[in-house]
């Protein structure tokens, strides 16, 4: 069980109230229900089991979770980390504590350690201790070593270890290996503590085979090669920088000596014990890491042949116990949530939101920020811009540490971002971007709440010595000349409102609320890694007064409480880039700033600014009657929809015409009426934002039937004498250019010609049955198909208009 020192502290504060329980007892308690299933034998707490060594709630906390083990018969060692003792300073060794005054001997001291169903023992502090515990008939020894051994303490170790000469030994102490990268490429480096371990214990002592520890954030998974030559495999597991200050997270170690391997699983019993409507994408019951899940190969009789020649497989197998373990966190559980966030469609899609006091999207053309650039506050008239170095007061600030680059967060519709190069606290080395001195925002009222969003990454070349408590967003000011705020030890003289990063890459947002005599109040995240983007969300809500900062959409565990607004300095600016303190900048951002925004009001999360517009309500409402004139040149189509998007409307079969919805969230596009046929077309219309679009909404346009020129024709009707009898002959010319069909009607008869090709004729000779030789009326009937519907066009003949 690695540091539980923030679910101690945040307990009763935090986890209990949000969540009904607290990790820590959560471990302890499915660890003692499953002791029998899953065949535990052990459980091995690696120390830091509170925050604040001298607050008591958190001990009791402690002390409440570990008597889950007690109560289910379940042995276990535990020691000090550096939070659980007075003095943590690296020469302070355990033989120089007052131990009278040390808590940790007072909760899990000598006595409780005697309480085990394990033989075992403690040194002469109290402060460390061992267990020896059975497992399938054989033994083994857990030697558990509190914070900064000191010789007298190696010394009694050595003695423990002299005592039981044949059994395998797992040491565990808080500070061994680390999480970075060694000089051989290996991960998990051995610290300064562990080398003197390492010297003056672990290296000649065979028996020692394993090592455990945590302290160091992250996991590990290292092997060293002792003087017997033999492997000795150490491991480091450390969950508190992570969400929910660890999540849960615990270490399963199953030993199989059958199959000579140890498999280990990283597991949190609390995740599935969550909620399931508290569940983030953070939460998942199994990590999968290459230090998280792996297998060690140990031929166990091998490896402790050299001192205990009769080691062997055990009276028994078992199936898989990290199976059965993995299954009953997994069995029923409904899944981690996936990601609710969508990639952006254009620049601009994302959601504008009442309240807005200041929307820096940080665009622009790409490279080299010349002194004095402009970056638009596209909401209001507080513009940011560079600073000249003159201006910062920088010695070495250089004119190219600020460009404009093509990259940020990718759910930030931006696409663009600021970055600080070269920044440095040692060489004094920074640039940055304010407000004018007249700019609305410098003195914004966040009385009611507020919502600040930016996007933020860290260099890859970030160091803790160049660039610790840097700053990507400040209202500058000085807070020690807020009325009301009370002396503080730590940054009395800083800004009011700060964003910035601390020496171990936690994000920090400090803030003095409204009520200035409360003093400052912080939040924190986890660990934040270099060269990765973090959309950081800070929401102030008057409701429940407090300040709530979300990293990447989870909220942070260690949050600001009873606060409300913001005080500030009237008139100071904003700066992003860097820090302000003592009235001067200072301490640049190593990194890169995005878009970043400033409203008066908390915000949900669907107007945060990785929230999409909703494209559900385009409404196609103007439409003019149809059919539309024959003659008009284009039909108009208008609505509603959401302002900024683009509206597409596409006949079927031809070329599509946009427009753009208007701030008021009405629109109107002109549709060509070419391609709108007599008998209908089918008009698509989306809404969007690029490649994002909503459904389509369907309508069909149609329009009259084109004036009959189309079918023009020549009609010629005259009486011939045909031996000696009159007849009418009538001929018809088709002077279209398609087909038609004509049929000729008059007082002596009719007749019917179908496909009459252009140009050609149709000819017909009718009997005058009249006895006065009258010709009477001819009707010419011309009709085609055109466009789906039948076109017809007439021509009369009357008296001298025959021949």
């Amino acid at each position: 069980m690695p540091d539980t020192q923030f679910y101690s502290r945040y307990a009763t504060s935090n986890f209990e109230p949000d969540y009904g329980t607290n990790p820590f007892a959560v471990q302890t308690a499915w660890l003692a229900e499953h002791a029998d299933e899953l065949n535990i034998p052990f459980v091995a707490h690696l120390g830091d089991v509170v925050d604040r060594v001298g607050v008591e709630d958190e001990w009791t906390t402690a002390d409440a979770a570990m008597r889950n083990l007690e109560d289910g018969e379940l042995p276990y060692s535990v020691l000090a980390g550096n939070h659980d003792v007075r003095n943590s300073s690296d020469d302070h060794y355990d033989t120089a504590y007052d131990l009278a005054d040390e808590p940790y001997l007072r909760w899990f001291g000598p006595d409780r350690a005697a309480g085990q169903l394990t033989d075992g023992g403690t040194d002469p502090t109290g402060m460390n201790q061992y267990q020896v515990f059975e497992a399938e008939s054989q033994e083994f020894l857990v030697l558990a070593l509190s914070w900064r051994a000191s010789d007298a303490t190696l010394a009694w170790a050595q003695g423990v270890i002299d005592a039981h000469p044949t059994t395998p030994i797992v040491l565990t102490s808080h500070d061994i290996v680390n999480a970075d990268v060694d000089t051989e490429g290996r991960t998990g480096g051995t610290s300064a503590n562990g080398e003197r371990l390492w010297d003056g214990l672990i290296a000649h002592n065979d028996q020692i085979f394993l090592t455990l520890n945590g302290h160091y954030h992250g996991a590990a998974v290292t092997e060293r090669t002792n003087d017997a030559g033999h492997t000795v495999t150490q491991v480091l597991m450390d969950y508190q920088m992570a969400y929910e200050g660890g999540n849960g997270y615990l270490g399963l170690f199953e030993f199989d000596l059958s199959n000579d391997v140890v498999d280990v699983e990283t597991v949190s019993p609390w995740v599935v014990a969550k909620p399931t409507e508290s569940l983030t994408s953070y939460d998942d019951p199994v990590l999968e890491g290459d230090a998280q899940s792996f297998s060690l190969p140990i031929d166990f009789a091998e490896r402790f042949g050299g001192f205990n020649p009769s080691f062997g497989p055990g009276d028994g197998q078992w199936p898989s116990l990290s199976d059965r373990a993995v299954a009953l966190l997994t069995d029923g559980f409904e899944g981690v949530p996936g990601s609710t966030d969508v990639a952006p469609g254009s620049t601009r899609d994302y959601v504008e939101v009442d309240g807005t006091l200041a929307h820096w999207r940080m665009t622009g053309e790409t490279g080299t920020v010349a002194e004095g650039t402009v970056f638009e506050d596209v909401a209001g008239d507080s513009d940011l811009h560079r600073a000249t170095i003159a201006e910062s007061g920088s010695p070495t600030a250089q004119v190219e540490d600020v460009t404009v680059v093509d990259e940020t967060y990718p759910y930030s519709s931006s696409g663009q971002a600021v970055c600080f190069a070269g920044s440095s606290r040692l060489t004094d080395r920074y640039s940055y971007l304010t407000t004018d001195a007249e700019a609305p925002v410098n003195d914004a009222d966040l009385s009611d709440g507020y919502t600040i969003e930016t996007f933020v990454q860290m260099d890859p070349d970030w160091t803790a010595d160049d660039n610790q408590w840097s700053k990507a967003l400040v209202r500058t000011g000085n807070r020690s000349q807020i009325p009301g705020m009370p002396w503080s030890r730590w940054d009395y003289t800083a800004s009011p409102t700060a964003l910035g990063i601390s020496n171990l890459r936690e994000l920090q947002w400090t803030e003095v609320g409204q009520d200035a005599t409360k003093g400052d109040r912080t939040n924190w995240s986890g660990e934040i890694m270099v060269g990765t983007w973090s959309h950081v969300a800070l929401v102030n809500d008057p409701a429940t007064a407090e300040t709530t900062m979300y990293v990447n959409g989870a909220p942070v565990l260690r949050t600001a409480q009873d606060t409300v607004g913001a005080s500030f300095n009237p008139g100071m600016p904003w700066i992003v880039g860097a820090d302000w303190v003592d009235d001067a900048a200072t301490n640049g951002w190593h990194g890169c700033v995005g878009e970043t925004r400033i409203v008066d009001r908390p915000l949900d999360r669907d107007e945060w600014l990785t929230a999409r517009p909703d494209l559900s309500g385009l409404e196609v409402t103007d439409v003019p009657e149809q059919p539309v004139p024959a003659d008009v040149a284009a039909v108009a189509l208008g609505g509603v929809g959401t302002p900024h998007a683009t509206v597409t409307a596409t006949p079927a079969g031809a070329a599509a015409v946009t427009t753009t919805v208007a701030a008021d969230g009405t629109w109107a596009l002109d549709v060509p009426a070419a391609p709108i046929a007599t008998t209908g077309t089918v008009v698509a219309v989306v809404q969007g934002f690029g490649g994002r679009v909503s459904d389509p909404v369907e309508l069909t346009l149609a329009r009259e039937s084109e004036p009959d020129d189309g079918l023009a024709h020549t009609v010629e009707a005259q009486v011939r004498q045909l031996g000696g009898r009159p007849y009418l002959a009538v001929r018809v010319h088709n002077d279209a250019e398609v087909a038609v069909d004509v049929t000729v009607e008059t007082d002596h008869g009719s007749r019917s010609f179908e496909d009459v090709a252009p140009g050609a004729n149709a000819y017909h000779a009718f009997a005058v049955r009249s006895g006065d030789g009258s010709t009477g009326t001819v009707t010419v009937t011309v009709s085609a198909v055109r466009d789906g519907a039948t076109v017809t066009d007439r021509t009369v003949l009357t008296g001298d208009d025959l021949g």
